[in-house]
C-alpha cells in the first residue's frame, strides 16, 4: 500500500466541555423540510410537527435556514426584514412554538444571519434609493459614483459570486442614471457596508431580539465578506479568480478583511451575556485552516464550517491533510474541529461519490445533460464517509435527507429551476436547486410523498424519491435512516464528539484510512479489495449485511472498540 505523506497529528480528549464543541447539528432548509398547510412551500408547522424524527435520530441541534420576509429572489438569503417571520413559513408566533416544542425535546435552535447583504426589498436599501448619493441612507451600503466619461462603467473590477458584475447601476429620483450599488452576489442582494456603526448597532439589535426570544445561537452567511477595503480597489488578479480567491495568493479587497474581527467580538459579548452556551457557527470559507482559526479564537466565533473536509473529494490524501490541518489549526486556538459533508449549497455527497466527487467544485449543480451519478456507489461510499465523519471529535453538521440517503435530484427540468445562478449564467451553471427539493416522508402520500398532503411542491421530487421515504426505512435493520441513528447513539454513548484523536499508521495509505478515537478503532477502506478486520468487537459497519468477523469490504467503515 502507498503511505501518505505528511504529520499525523494528535488531538487530545476535551470531556465536559460545552455543547456546541461536540454536538450534532441537523440543517433544515426550511422551504423543503415540511409543509403543513399544502401549499407546496415547507414552513414552520410543518417543521415543528416533525421534530420528534429529529429527537428519535439522535442529533443535539437544529439550524434553520432563512425563514424571514423575503422576495425570495435567492431563496430567503435576501432579507427584507430580520426580525419577523415571512408569511410563506408562518407568524412570529408559529416561530415561538417550533422553538418551545424543540426545547422541549432537548434540542437547540440555531437560525441563520444573513449581514453581508439585505434584500433590495429591504427599506434600509428603499430609503437609500430615495435619497441623494452621499446621504446617511446611501452610506448603509456601497454606492459609487461610475467610471468612464458619464460613469457609465462600474466602479471596480469585482465579479458577482453567482455570475456576470457585482454592481448594478440605479436610476435617481429625477430619471437619470446615477450610481452604482454593489452586490457580491445577485442584484437583488445589495452588499451592507459594514464600515458604518450605525449598520453595526442594527445588528446588534437583531442579535438581541432573537436571543430574547429563546434561539440558542446563529449560523452566519458570509462572515468572510462583510467587510471590505477602504476605497473599494480592483481585484488584483480577478482574470485568475473571477468573484473568487486563491489560497496563498494576497487577500483580495472583498474577503478576510481585519475589520471583521472586532465584529464578531462585539458580537461574541452579546451572545456570552445570555445564559445557557449560546453559539455562533461561521460560514467563513477561509483558507488555509491557520488563517481561518483566526475567526474562532476565544473572543470571536464559537466555530466555522470546515470546508476543507468538505471539498476533499473523497480522496486519501486529502482527507488524512484536512483532518490533520483542522486540529492543528483549531486546537492551536482551543477551538472544536467540525466537520460536515453536505449542506443547501453543494451536490448532495450520496451523489458526488457515485462518480462525480472530482469535479471541480460541489458548488455547481447536475443537470440533465451531465454525466450521471452511480446510485449504488454512491449510497455505499456515502454511508462509509458518514459513519467515518460522525468518528471524529469535534462537531459535526448533518444536512436534512442525507440521513435517508438521498441523491441530488440531477435531472430537474430547467422550467423549474429558481437559483440565481441558473438565470445569470443562461443556463451554463445548473445551480444548487438539485439538494434542495423538498424531503420524502411517507410513500405514495401525494407527489411529494408526505412533504404534505396535497403533492405540491415548490420543486418537484424525482420518482426515485418514493424509495426513499422515511417511512420506508424506519425500523428497517440496514437501512440508511437506522444507520445513522445507530452512529448517533453510539457516538452519544461513547462521548466521540468530545473524544481523543490519533491516525492508525497501518491504516494510512492510499487504500485505507484509519484512526483511533479513545479505544474506538475508525477505519475506511477506499480499495477494491477487502481488508482484514483488526482484532476488537464491532460496534457497527457501514456495509448492511456484513457479518461481524467478514474483512472490510471496498469503500466500507467500520468501528471497532479494541
Amino acid at each position: 500500500m502507498t503511505s501518505l505523506v505528511g504529520n499525523m497529528v494528535h488531538h487530545d480528549a476535551r470531556v465536559g466541555g460545552e455543547w456546541w464543541r461536540s454536538g450534532t447539528i441537523y440543517q433544515i432548509y426550511p422551504r423543503s423540510f415540511a409543509d403543513a398547510n399544502g401549499d407546496g412551500m415547507g414552513d414552520l408547522p410543518g417543521i415543528t410537527a416533525r421534530l420528534n424524527s429529529l429527537a428519535s435520530l439522535g442529533v443535539d441541534a437544529v439550524w434553520l435556514s432563512p425563514f424571514y420576509r423575503s422576495p425570495q429572489k435567492d431563496a430567503g438569503y435576501d432579507v427584507a426584514d430580520y426580525c419577523d417571520v415571512d408569511p410563506l413559513f408562518g407568524t412570529l408566533a408559529d416561530f415561538d412554538t417550533m422553538l418551545a416544542r424543540a426545547h422541549e425535546l432537548g434540542l437547540k435552535v440555531l437560525i441563520d444571519l444573513v449581514p453581508n447583504h439585505t434584500s433590495s426589498e429591504h427599506v434600509w436599501f428603499k430609503d437609500a434609493l430615495a435619497a441623494a448619493p452621499g446621504s446617511a441612507e446611501r452610506a448603509y451600503y456601497h454606492f459609487k459614483d461610475g467610471l468612464g466619461e458619464h460613469g457609465e462603467l462600474p466602479p471596480n473590477n469585482w465579479k458577482s459570486m453567482f455570475g456576470g458584475p457585482a454592481w448594478t447601476r440605479v436610476t435617481e429620483a429625477d430619471g437619470s442614471l446615477g450610481q452604482w450599488y454593489c452586490h457580491l452576489f445577485d442584484s437583488s442582494q445589495p452588499d451592507l457596508n459594514w464600515a458604518n456603526p450605525v449598520v453595526q448597532d442594527e445588528f446588534e439589535r437583531i442579535l438581541r431580539f432573537w436571543l430574547d426570544r429563546g434561539v440558542d445561537g446563529f449560523r452566519v452567511d458570509q462572515p468572510h465578506a462583510m467587510a471590505k477595503a477602504a476605497g473599494l480597489p480592483d481585484h488584483p488578479y480577478v482574470d485568475e479568480a473571477g468573484a473568487g480567491f486563491i489560497e496563498g495568493r494576497e487577500n483580495p479587497p472583498m474577503w478576510f478583511q481585519e475589520e471583521v474581527h472586532p465584529i464578531f467580538r462585539r458580537w461574541r459579548k452579546i451572545l456570552d451575556s445570555y445564559p445557557g452556551n449560546r453559539a455562533m457557527c461561521g460560514e467563513a470559507y477561509v483558507l488555509p485552516l491557520s488563517f481561518m482559526a483566526l475567526w474562532v479564537r476565544s473572543d470571536e466565533f464559537h466555530q466555522t464550517f470546515n470546508f476543507r473536509f468538505l471539498d476533499s473529494m473523497w480522496e486519501p490524501q486529502n482527507l488524512f491533510d484536512s483532518i490533520n490541518e483542522s486540529f492543528d489549526a483549531f486546537d492551536s486556538v482551543g477551538a472544536p474541529s467540525t466537520w460536515v459533508l453536505s449542506n443547501h449549497d453543494v451536490i448532495r455527497h450520496a451523489s458526488r461519490m457515485g462518480g462525480l466527487k472530482g469535479r471541480p467544485t460541489a458548488s455547481d449543480g447536475v443537470g440533465p445533460n451531465d454525466p450521471q451519478p452511480d446510485r449504488e456507489l454512491g449510497l455505499r461510499t456515502a454511508r462509509g464517509a458518514t459513519m467515518f465523519m460522525l468518528g471524529l471529535a469535534g462537531a459535526s453538521y448533518l444536512y436534512q435527507g442525507e440521513e435517508l440517503g438521498l441523491p441530488e435530484h440531477t435531472t430537474l427540468a430547467g422550467e423549474f429551476r429558481q437559483d440565481p445562478t441558473f438565470a445569470r449564467t443562461g443556463g451554463a451553471r445548473v445551480g444548487r436547486d438539485g439538494c434542495r427539493v423538498p424531503l420524502p416522508w411517507e410513500a405514495g402520500v401525494g407527489a411529494a410523498n408526505g412533504f404534505n398532503t396535497t403533492g405540491a411542491g415548490w420543486l418537484p421530487q424525482p420518482e426515485i424519491y418514493r424509495e426513499y421515504s422515511r417511512d420506508q426505512q424506519e425500523g428497517v435493520a440496514g437501512s440508511t435512516l437506522e444507520l445513522y441513528k445507530s452512529a448517533l447513539r453510539i457516538r452519544k454513548e461513547l462521548k466521540l464528539g468530545e473524544g481523543s484523536f490519533d491516525w492508525l499508521p497501518e491504516f494510512v495509505s492510499e487504500r485505507a484510512l484509519g484512526y483511533r478515537n479513545g479505544d474506538v478503532l475508525v477505519i475506511h477502506n477506499f480499495g477494491a479489495d477487502a481488508i482484514a478486520l483488526p482484532a476488537g468487537s464491532v460496534l457497527l459497519r457501514s456495509v448492511a449485511g456484513a457479518g461481524p468477523t467478514d474483512p472490510i469490504g471496498s469503500h466500507e467503515t467500520v468501528w471497532i472498540q479494541a
